[in-house]
């Protein structure tokens, strides 16, 4: 099968500039280019230099794996390199990631790759797995499939109504910010499993602490498991500085109690592990 020719560069830094809703105008005042070159540009009439690639996609906020193909599509070498997680030189990176998940503990935490396939996880999060299909559970994982599809997380989820529209929510702003097929497939797929009984949030069975009568500030993620109810609330850190693809593509996805029950269930069980392993 033929695969089909990039997209002039011109035409793909217009893709970026309408992605990111900015005029002509705009995008040159922020690049310090005039907007007539700009349009030469856009329009095949001009050759852009590699700094200009540069300087447009940095203002574009284009991803370094689409810088490359900025800079390919105009006859450039790629700039910005992707090392595998468990390239030695990616131990460092390696090192933190991993210094993070474990200090989260007792709680969950994840790092994903830019399609939410789990790259690494720490122990608390195999809890939340339990009861999953091992078809789910093979690599590579995808957390979002994961907690929407029946024979995962979703018959365990308290309020998969709301999650599954938190979740569809988020997954449709990273597909408007980065026009990602492999996203919106993603999307689509989790979208064909469509609301089933299980997407009605579902009436308490014994909580692990009561339900708030204030407005919720956050969607939660309230789960049942073999302890109790518990809540998280989720939080994503990514690296600051990146200039290695992988690391730019992955998110640390925290998720920390959202009320003292969930925090006391998780922590009198690493207790209670602790003291077997005396």
């Amino acid at each position: 099968m033929t695969m089909p020719l990039p997209a002039p560069v011109g035409a793909q830094i217009r893709q970026w500039r309408t992605r990111r809703r900015l005029s002509q105008l705009e995008l040159a005042l922020a690049a310090d280019v005039s907007t007539r070159h700009l349009s030469y540009l856009e329009n095949g009439r001009s050759a852009p230099s590699r700094e200009m690639i540069l300087r447009l996609a940095r203002r574009l906020d284009v991803p370094l794996r689409e810088r490359n193909r900025l800079l390919t599509a105009a006859g450039y070498a790629p700039m910005f390199v992707a090392r595998p997680l468990d390239d030695p030189a990616m131990a460092a990176a390696r090192e933190v990631i991993e210094l993070v998940l474990r200090a989260h503990e007792p709680f969950p935490a994840l790092a994903v790759d830019r399609h939410w396939n789990v790259a690494m996880q720490n122990r608390a999060v195999a809890l939340l797995l339990e009861g999953a299909a091992p078809e789910l559970l093979a690599a590579p994982v995808n957390a979002l499939r994961l907690s929407l599809h029946p024979l995962g997380m979703a018959p365990r989820i308290a309020n998969l109504g709301a999650w599954r529209a938190h979740v569809l929510h988020r997954l449709g702003q990273q597909i408007a910010a980065s026009g990602d097929e492999t996203l919106r497939a993603l999307a689509a797929e989790l979208e064909a499993l469509g609301p089933g009984d299980g997407d009605s949030d579902r009436a308490a069975a014994p909580a692990a602490a009561p339900t708030p009568t204030e407005p919720a500030l956050v969607v939660p993620l309230v789960i049942d498991t073999r302890l109790g109810r518990l809540s998280f609330i989720s939080t994503t850190t990514v690296f600051g500085t990146p200039v290695d693809v992988t690391l730019s593509e992955l998110a640390l996805e925290s998720f920390f109690p959202a009320d003292a029950a969930t925090a006391a269930a998780l922590r009198g069980a690493v207790g209670a592990v602790s003291e077997r392993d005396e």
